[in-house]
């Protein structure tokens, strides 16, 4: 296992590629799941991975290639496994693979829960729920993250995103300056939220209790 710090936007694991390492974020570091469209110009982010998790390697075994790019979206301190070395370490543990096996159960819930977000809730509910994910993930009020990207994590055209940002920091829930955003009441964002994000948090809680980072 070696140690790496990474920068926001480094690849960890290229859709189509094989799956020969498995990373765990440490700390504030996160990453995503994003999947690129038929236009190559849009990806769109499906899952987030904090300190509560790994990525790759977790049911193919490395075995398959990768559906999805994983992509560093909080920059800090990675662990990195060959994935053969994990799969080795779950054959002689059970209780590893158990953990392994709740996780799986917990990122493929979030999957679904992001699916069915993205087809029924506002931009507005959706902005919220991805910056309380952050907040909860990097156990800080403060990361960087462009309008830009922030538009195309979850899809929509930047203009929306704009607006629903205005609004946001009008009210005082948040603030920004160049690059950055910054919550500064996180209760009334997730009042403002779809609470999906709640019910993700209370799904890992269930399944694996007192691994989701605390906000």
């Amino acid at each position: 296992m070696v140690t790496l710090d990474l920068k926001q936007n480094d690849v960890l694991q290229p859709a189509g590629e094989e799956v020969i390492h498995t990373w765990f974020p440490c700390g504030p570091a996160m990453a995503a799941f994003c999947i690129t469209m038929n236009d190559n110009a849009t990806a769109v982010e499906v899952a987030l991975v904090g300190c509560e998790g790994a990525i790759g390697g977790i049911v193919s075994n490395g075995h398959l290639p990768a559906y999805s790019t994983a992509q560093v979206r909080y920059g800090g301190r990675f662990l990195r496994i060959k994935t053969s070395a994990l799969e080795q370490a779950k054959l002689d543990s059970l209780t590893l693979r158990h953990w392994f096996s709740r996780y799986s159960d917990c990122l493929l819930a979030q999957v679904f829960q992001t699916a069915a977000c993205n087809a029924t809730h506002t931009i507005s509910q959706r902005t919220a729920k991805w910056l309380l994910a952050a907040v909860s993930r990097t156990r800080s009020s403060e990361f960087a993250m462009t309008q830009e990207q922030l538009a195309q994590v979850l899809g929509v055209g930047r203009t929306f995103v704009t607006r629903v940002v205005a609004r946001l920091r009008d009210e005082g829930i948040i603030a920004t300056r160049r690059g950055v955003f910054i919550v500064k009441d996180e209760q009334v964002l997730r009042d403002t939220s779809c609470g999906c994000t709640t019910a993700i948090e209370d799904h890992y809680d269930t399944v694996m209790h007192g691994i989701y980072p605390a906000t």
